[in-house]
């Protein structure tokens, strides 16, 4: 294990940090919020201290690879929302700490899963800081940390890091070169941020209200302003926002398909198609299900389009109590949480893309049982997709249902009931927000015990890293073979 290269590219991004903490302490400047320019400012200079601490060992050899791409990612998230917890520590909003992980961890993961029971009476600049922190954690912060450094770390060091952050079953470069292909994909997530926000500036939403609106759908974490969530807005900035969050539930490789004009790419582009029919299918089942509990279409399908975008890009804005529709309803919703977005994207859950090559494996052996001498490639946007690959989405597959029955066990200690329990457990390892019944849009995840809410924050960590990073530095043999090399005098 390269701890000094570790440490030092975790002092990188413990400045990204405090530096990112600037535009909310430019919001309570601005606000005349004493408290929160206090707790800022406390947290900036915390942040940066501890950040110079771990540039201070020099790098005697700059290689890096799987297992310090998997700790480097797995340490820096850990310490980002420890040191993003503290500005509510300071301020005195939050006063238990881990409460202040657990909303921090939440907003870093994108989740949206909130110990708060109302939030309109927040400082501005801390409101800020919430819907920034999911901005922060959409794209993720070694991307961004690649796109602004250059490749120092020898052959491998950028994927390692990429592979270790970004969702989905197998990470590919939009360009030959690694740090092109982050600085393209910040880009086009820049864009499409400030697009959203002329959009709701055109409808009248409030210049602040449209910042951290579209800074929440672009990491598709859905904490908001008003306790309401969107409920209070018009009906055309709900859509809009609906239009969004659907948008960011994409591959961004779409985005960049577009740019360069290639229409092949995205006509053949399966988990696309299956995305948008997975929403237009939902809405629609939907809105036929809740049609009688509403006067008029219109805001049923609105309701029904924006909750479906809303769940399947884990982003957990509401316009209405879903929790309040009929059981088939909130079981598609249930099904849409798991299920999630596409690989590439800012969304959570267990990704189209995953779904899709379980589809056509199991079709593979079915064809295989009845046909022994045929042989099936199974493909995926036209290429032909790994045997490694298929066998680590069933390893995944495995994990992933593992670790949420095992965290359900441990949530049900707090006996909130089993719908709670289970609601709470799937919608913060997929990083959605709201779940049902006591954790629904309307409530909040207070009820928990310490103990379980640092359980679901481990969850929502474990979602978002998409579980092997987090396994991997769990594994002792790592351990072990970095001790013996710091015995032997190595990095």
């Amino acid at each position: 294990m390269n701890f000094r290269m570790l440490s030092k590219l975790t002092g990188y991004i413990l400045f990204i940090e405090a530096a990112a903490m600037t535009p909310a302490l430019g919001f309570s400047m601005i606000y005349g919020e004493r408290t929160a320019i206090r707790g800022f400012i406390t947290a900036m200079l915390l942040t940066v201290i501890v950040g110079a601490l771990c540039m201070l060992p020099k790098p005697r050899i700059k290689q890096l690879y799987v297992a310090e791409g998997f700790a480097v990612t797995v340490i820096s998230w850990i310490l980002m929302a420890f040191f993003g917890s503290l500005p509510f520590l300071f301020s005195g909003v939050i006063t238990n700490p881990i409460d202040c992980f657990f909303e921090t961890m939440s907003g870093f993961t994108t989740t949206g899963a909130s110990i708060l029971p109302e939030v309109e009476s927040l400082p501005r600049g801390i409101l800020f800081w919430r819907c920034f922190t999911h901005w922060i954690g959409g794209m993720g912060v070694l991307v961004f940390l690649l796109a602004l450094l250059p490749n120092s770390g020898g052959k491998g060091y950028s994927l390692h890091l990429l592979r270790a952050e970004s969702p989905g079953p197998d990470v590919g470069k939009l360009t030959p070169k690694l740090r092109r292909s982050a600085m393209i994909l910040y880009i086009i997530y820049i864009v499409l941020t400030i697009v959203q926000m002329i959009f709701l500036l055109c409808g009248g939403m409030p210049v602040f209200d449209s910042i951290c609106t579209a800074v929440a759908t672009a990491g598709t974490g859905g904490f908001g302003i008003k306790n309401a969530s969107l409920a209070g807005y018009s009906p055309y900035l709900q859509m809009v926002t609906a239009v969004f969050m659907m948008l960011f539930g994409i591959n961004f490789s779409i985005f960049y398909f577009i740019l360069i004009r290639e229409v092949k790419a995205i006509l053949h582009d399966e988990e696309l198609w299956l995305y948008l029919a997975l929403v237009v299918v939902s809405t629609t089942v939907i809105l036929l299900d809740i049609l009688p509990l509403y006067q008029n279409v219109s805001q049923a399908f609105r309701d029904a389009f924006f909750q479906v975008t809303s769940v399947m890009s884990t982003t957990g804005f509401a316009t209405t109590d879903f929790d309040k529709w009929p059981d088939f309803s909130r079981g598609v919703l249930l099904l849409l949480m798991m299920i999630g977005g596409s690989a590439g994207s800012t969304a959570g859950g267990f990704k189209v893309s995953r779904v899709l090559i379980l589809i056509k494996s199991l079709r593979q052996e079915i064809s295989r049982t009845l046909h022994p001498g045929a042989v099936r490639i199974v493909r995926l946007r036209g290429r032909p997709i790994e045997k490694t690959v298929q066998s680590t989405v069933g390893v995944y597959t495995t994990a992933y249902f593992g670790l949420i029955v095992l965290s359900f066990i441990l949530v049900l200690l707090d006996n909130k009931g089993l719908f709670t329990s289970l609601s709470a457990v799937i919608t913060c390892f997929n990083n959605v927000g709201p779940g049902f019944d006591l954790v629904g849009p309307t409530k909040n995840f207070s009820i928990f015990s310490g103990f379980n809410k640092l359980v679901l924050s481990l969850d929502m960590l474990l979602g978002r890293l998409e579980i092997f990073p987090v396994l991997a530095i769990l594994s002792p043999s790592i351990w072990k073979k970095s001790l013996s090399n710091l015995r032997e005098g190595e990095d």
